[in-house]
């Protein structure tokens, strides 16, 4: 099998529902034939993989053993913050090189592998290295999560400014509609935020408070957007 190839999952912030798009994106995958798995380098605020665990549920796959999880989440900690903080509160580190060489195993061994960030962009993974300094090691291209609330214009704009800047392709938007309170606002945002930065793939995130629906739309998404053609 040839070598696969990394897709990363971001968000305008946490909380935006990049754990679910996640899923739903491996899912969808998988419906179309492809070998995926999803990674979460690092996870913190638990003890346990829960961002992994939720995208298995989503895939309808059991959890990972033991010597997958070394490799799909390689660092997990306790204390709720950015890695960074969450390491030094535990007194540990994060090697940026082990991360990337875990992503590199996983692409070898799979076709396509969704690396979901944790928070945004700029949260540091190191004391040095930010997300964004990870995904820019990588230049995989890019799928940005956003909130269909107040406040999401501006802080989805930032977010595909500053990955524009670092020359990293953005290959489409999440919408995330659960937070839409009004309709009519959020479909407006979305247009705002079309014209100032992009992208024109743009795939709406439904809630998904009644179960798992049919995903005939997403795999269409999928097949017809450069950067995540299986």
């Amino acid at each position: 099998m040839a070598e696969g190839r990394l897709i990363f999952i971001t968000g305008t912030d946490t909380g935006v529902g990049k754990s679910y798009a996640t899923g739903l994106l491996a899912r969808a995958y998988l419906e179309l034939g492809v070998e995926v798995i999803t990674a979460k380098p690092v996870q913190t605020g638990t003890h346990e993989p829960e961002d992994i665990l939720i995208h298995r549920r989503l895939m309808g796959l059991s959890p990972d053993p033991p010597e997958l999880l070394d490799l799909t989440c390689p660092y997990i900690f306790e204390y709720p913050a950015a890695p960074a903080t969450a390491a030094e509160r535990e007194g540990k580190t994060i090697d940026l090189s082990h991360i990337l060489s875990t992503l590199r195993e996983l692409v070898r061994r799979y076709e396509i592998v969704l690396v979901e960030g944790a928070g945004g962009l700029f949260v540091p993974l190191t004391p040095e290295y930010t997300l964004l300094d990870l995904m820019s090691l990588t230049l995989a291209p890019v799928v940005v999560v956003s909130a269909a609330r107040l406040g999401t214009i501006n802080h989805t704009v930032l977010t595909l400014e500053a990955l524009k800047a670092r020359s990293l392709y953005v290959a489409a938007l999440v919408y995330n509609y659960y937070f839409a309170s009004d309709e009519w606002l959020a479909r407006k945002s979305l247009e705002d935020i079309q014209r100032l930065a992009g992208p024109n793939a743009v795939v709406h995130l439904k809630d998904l408070s009644r179960g798992l629906t049919d995903l005939s739309e997403i795999k269409a998404f999928l097949k017809s957007t450069v950067g995540l053609r299986p």
